[in-house]
Order: C-alpha cells, then structure tokens, then sequence
C-alpha cells in the first residue's frame, strides 16, 4: 500500500522533561521547548487519508537517557589545514560567531522534523571553509548510530566567499535505530560546494533526514544523495535561491526492496532571478518496497530569467511494488524556463529479448538495464569511491 509518514508522539510535558537531560550548550532549554513545540504544531506534509505510515515515538525514544546517551559515533576528517572541521560543541566555544552565520538560518527550521531535531539534538558537525580556498581532498563524515539508540545529529557547512569543496556523508546504523538528522549548507558569493551522503543502514533502523541549502550570488550547490537501507528513510530537502545567478542541484538515488519504505520531498525555491535549477530523480521498488517522490519547483513572481529543470524516474521491478511519483511546478513569473517530467514502469521488454539474442541470460539482463537506469543520478555523485560503492550496494538489492 502506498504510504507517507506521520509520528505517533507521546505527551508533550513528557517530551519537555526528557529535554533537561540534554546539554545545553548547543541549543539552549528555551530554544528546545520552542523546536519541540513548533514540531507538535506544524502538519508533517505528509500525510494523505488511507496512505500513511504510523511510527510510535514512545518506542522510537524509550526515555530520556537514550536520547541524552545519543549512541552514536562521529568521526570527521579531513588532510586540509584552512578548514575548520569540529563537533558542534566545538563549535559553540571556539567558533560561535561563524556557527551563527549559518546554524539555524536555512528553511531546516521550517521542517517538521527539522524542528524535532533541533529540540532533541545532541551534538553534530561543523565544516567552515574559508574565502578563496579549494579543498583538494572531500571533507568526510561518518556517521554510525548503535542498535536501539535514538539520536539526533546536526551537521552545518558554512563556504565563504569563492570557497571550493566537496562533502561526503556516510551514514550506518544497527537495526532498531532511528536517526532523525539535520544538514545545511550556507555559501558566499561564487562559492561551490557538493554534499553527497550515502545512507545504508540496517534494513531494521528508521533515518530521517531534513535538509536545506541557501547558496550566494554566483554560486553553486549540489545534493547527491542516496537510500539504500532503513526499514523507514525520509527526507526532505529544500534549496532557497535568494540571489541571482545561483546554480542549484540535487540529484537522488532510493531503492526499496522488502518492505521497506522511501519517502522523499525535494523543493527548489527560486527566489531570485536568473538563476538554475535541475533535479534528476532515479528509483526503484523491488518486492514489497514502497516509494514516494514529491518533487516541488517554485518561482517566485520576481524571480524573472529562472530557468529550472526536474526529472524523475521510477522503475517497478515486482508486483507488489509502488512507488508514488508527484512533480509540481508553481510560477509566478512570465519569463521563465521550467520543465518537469516523471515515468514509472517496468523494464523494457524490447531491451531484455534484445539482450537475451545476445546470449545474456534473462536475470543478467535486468539486472544490468536496472543498474544502467540509474547511471545519470550515479554519475552526479563526487568521487569514484563513492560511485563505486554505490553501484555495488544496488547490485547487491538486484541480487
């Protein structure tokens, strides 16, 4: 059954006391009880009558020490000297003024679950990349929550003017996980970052992602991002272009199987004019898998000379598999190019009888044109590691 997600909560006094177990110097108790609140009152955007997932948060976050526990391992890393690269906590003590530009000020807040990972956030990741300066090497974060373990991490990178930079998130998990995390970009004036994440948790773990990027005049970011495990992977990724000659990206790559479950939102706010957008969207659904894409391109009345582009691409590979495929586009202005397109089937069975005339056995066969189909969203990804081990993770789901 086709199905969003929504979050079963317990009552909210109960919530607030558990937010005295957490440190305060990240996040303060005021700013908490706000988040916390604000995650209470906002709709999630997902839910449709008949058509949704049901996550008990008692069982999601037992009591207050498992959050304040956090049950994570972060470890970062990087070969370049000009970068600051340091936990939140960190941050807060020897950076504050240049963790203020960036932590909290992207459309993250204006998430559902955004706002519950600002109140339940334990710590996070801060990457600050100064003016001019070109990463030669990725600057790489890996992420591991631990069986049972609720955590809430925050990752912030903040590129200055001209800065050049490449990020790559790894995230693992134990079964019984949930991970409920949050990552913004902020850059300066011709500055180009590309933040890739691949997510492979354990089939039994639930990781929710909130997302959000605010590029600069002239400059330019990209999302690559891809889904491979997780009984339950949400995200919601937001891109607001406030000046003009932007260039925004983002790429994604999801593949249920089993009985797992994707839901993915990807919005391109186009707030300033002559600026770009593309969104390149390739899924799959194996078994019982279950996908959603709702895919947003937004201009703004004033936002004359965008030009946004959006395709998604869904491939069904069982049955009893679904996967939901909703573009949208809203213009306002009259001077615009925008496009969006989606199709969802099955293989082609012209190219699997032309493959099998070949000698190739028909299972060899689909698996290569699935792996193929999702070459153009692959080749977006920064680093041939990355591709290489994405490529093998959904061999291994076409197995």
């Amino acid at each position: 059954m086709p199905s969003t997600v929504t979050i079963v909560a317990p009552e909210r006094n109960a919530l607030h006391q558990r937010l005295d177990m957490l440190d305060a110097g990240v996040v303060d108790r005021d700013a908490r009880v706000r988040a916390l609140d604000r995650f209470f009152t906002m709709p999630s955007g997902r839910e449709k009558p008949g058509r949704f997932w049901r996550v008990d948060f008692e069982k999601i976050v037992p009591d207050a020490e498992a959050v304040a526990s956090a049950g994570a391992q972060i470890d970062v890393e990087t070969n370049d000297g000009a970068v600051v690269l340091c936990n939140l906590a960190t941050a807060v003590r020897e950076h504050p003024q240049l963790l203020a530009r960036a932590f909290g000020t992207t459309a993250v807040a204006e998430t559902k679950f955004g706002a519950l990972t600002k109140a339940l956030l334990t710590d996070g990741v801060f990457a600050y990349i100064p003016a001019d300066h070109a990463c030669d090497e990725p600057i790489a974060i890996r992420y591991h929550a631990a069986a049972g373990a609720a955590v809430f991490p925050w990752i912030v990178v903040l590129a200055e003017r001209g800065a050049r930079a490449t990020v790559v998130e790894r995230l693992t998990a134990d079964a019984g996980a949930f991970v409920c995390g949050a990552v913004e970009i902020v850059s300066a004036e011709n500055a180009d970052v590309t933040y890739a994440a691949l997510q492979h948790a354990d089939d039994d773990a639930r990781v929710i992602f909130s997302r959000a990027a605010r590029p600069g005049r002239d400059a330019r970011i990209a999302w690559a991002l891809a889904d491979i495990g997780a009984q339950l992977a949400a995200q919601d990724v937001r891109i607001s272009i406030e000046e003009p000659g932007a260039d925004a990206h983002l790429a994604t790559v999801f593949f249920p199987r089993a009985a797992q479950h994707v839901d993915f939102i990807g919005t391109l706010e186009h707030r300033a004019g002559e600026a770009t957008s593309e969104t390149i969207v390739k899924s799959a659904a194996r078994d019982r898998g279950q996908a959603r894409f709702l895919g947003n391109i937004r201009i703004a009345p004033h936002a004359q000379g965008s030009d946004a582009r959006l395709r998604d691409d869904a491939l069904l590979l069982s049955p009893n598999a679904h996967i939901d495929s909703v573009p949208a586009l809203e213009i306002g202005a009259n001077d615009v190019k925008a496009y969006h397109g989606a199709t969802v089937g099955a293989l082609d069975a012209d190219q699997i009888f032309y493959m099998e005339s070949r000698g190739i056995e028909r299972d060899a066969a689909e698996r290569m044109i699935a792996l193929g189909f999702f070459e153009p969203a692959i080749e977006h990804f920064p680093t041939s590691a990355l591709r290489d081990d994405l490529r093998a993770a959904l061999a291994a789901k076409l197995s």
